[in-house]
């Protein structure tokens, strides 16, 4: 049995009037998804436990099996396992964004969306300047850094650290961001830091080696998503599969490297709207070939959450559908395979908020052994029509590879 997990990002929404009272999901062109909905199984779950903040580390943690009130510590961490950092008991890791600071709001919490090029030298410029024993940046994917602390090299306590209160960038959107500087006991230290990027930053010397002119510089960075290295039990160990990741983001690669999921790099897997849809879906059609396991994350109907672009979140939901969920549904339906497919996003990104919100997500499932129920179409209002609701969204896993 080959079972497909198809993640879109952010892709619940809620109804809006410019749709005339439909979400995305609903006026979007989604052939393939609705096919899975009328010929398996639709339900609602919610991936956000109550107490943890609505955010893609918790709740593709939650679509992966694992229980976020249980396992998550962070998505520092997470992303520092991607990227190779390794980790000591005393390290705690940051998610550092480059972001955009204007007339003291934060204009763009991608800084344009930078290019990696460019990012790659601000980061290694930060580094340069504010580094230390204590302190070191790594260069990431576009505008998605990491910074770690060693505690024990500072003059602060680990817990005070990783209990600093630190808010995403992309919650504060055109806000004034010293209302939302990080707060606690090791808020001085993280503050200090983050005002003094924004002076490299805007330095004579970082300007010298631009290499992209784009209408949202990076200008400052921004910490937040704070953690210590997790301990969690592989995936074989819960579920007894062996099997794949691909995503364009370090976060969902090194969720899957912690849990032994081998992580697929995609050429043109770019994380934004631009990134090579059918690539993803051939890439995870040659992963099965040896493997009985792949999970697919496409990040760009997030984007577009966060942008407030009705058309692009639209557009990134139609090729979703088109080129990864149909060329892997087609694909499969011709092979002598027995298959699973579930398909769902991990958290909505409504276009009214341009955030995360827990709201309730629909998912839908289709294959060998899942039975059919009365739901015919795929988005939010139809799959509250079912009777399968998982106020555990953790629990979706189980069920969805259950013998």
């Amino acid at each position: 049995m080959k079972y497909i997990v198809l993640v879109g990002d952010g892709m619940s929404d809620r109804p809006l009037k410019e749709l005339d009272g439909r979400t995305p999901l609903e006026s979007a062109r989604i052939r393939n998804m609705n096919l899975i909905a009328k010929e398996g199984t639709v339900g609602n779950a919610t991936t956000i436990p109550q107490n943890l903040t609505p955010a893609s580390d918790v709740a593709n943690m939650a679509v992966l099996g694992y229980d976020p009130a249980k396992y998550y510590t962070g998505r520092g961490p997470l992303e520092a396992a991607n990227m190779g950092v390794e980790l000591g008991k005393n390290d705690i890791a940051f998610r550092c964004n480059l972001v955009t600071v204007s007339d003291d709001k934060m204009a763009d919490y991608s800084a344009g969306h930078i290019s990696n090029k460019e990012a790659h030298i601000l980061i290694n410029f930060i580094d340069k300047k504010l580094g230390s024993d204590a302190l070191r940046f790594y260069p990431g994917v576009s505008y998605r850094h990491l910074a770690v602390v060693n505690a024990a090299k500072t003059n602060l306590k680990k817990d005070d650290l990783i209990k600093t209160l630190c808010t995403a960038p992309h919650d504060i959107l055109d806000k004034p961001v010293a209302r939302y500087l990080p707060r606690g006991a090791g808020s001085g230290f993280l503050t200090d830091l983050m005002l003094k990027s924004k002076d490299i930053l805007s330095s004579n010397d970082i300007n010298k080696v631009r290499i992209d002119l784009c209408e949202n510089p990076g200008n400052m960075i921004w910490l937040w998503g704070q953690g210590l290295k997790p301990k969690m039990p592989s995936f074989y160990e819960i579920f007894k599969v062996k099997g794949s990741i691909i995503s364009a983001v370090d976060l969902i690669k090194g969720m899957g490297k912690i849990i032994g999921l081998d992580p697929i790099d995609v050429p043109g897997a770019t994380g934004y709207y631009d990134t090579d849809y059918r690539a993803k879906a051939k890439y995870a059609l040659a992963s099965l070939e040896k493997k009985d396991f792949v999970f697919v994350h496409v990040e760009a109907p997030d984007e577009a959450g966060h942008n407030g672009d009705i058309r692009a979140k639209l557009t990134a939901i139609e090729n979703f559908d088109r080129m990864v969920v149909g060329t892997i549904l087609n694909a499969m339906k011709k092979s002598n395979e027995d298959f699973r497919i579930l398909v769902l996003p991990d958290h909505a990104t409504p276009i009214s908020i341009r955030t995360h919100a827990r709201d309730p997500i629909p998912f839908a499932m289709f294959g060998k052994g899942i039975e059919k129920d009365k739901i015919t179409a795929y988005n939010e209002s139809a799959a509250k029509k079912s009777s399968l609701f998982l106020d555990q969204g953790y629990k979706i896993m189980g069920m969805f590879l259950a013998k």
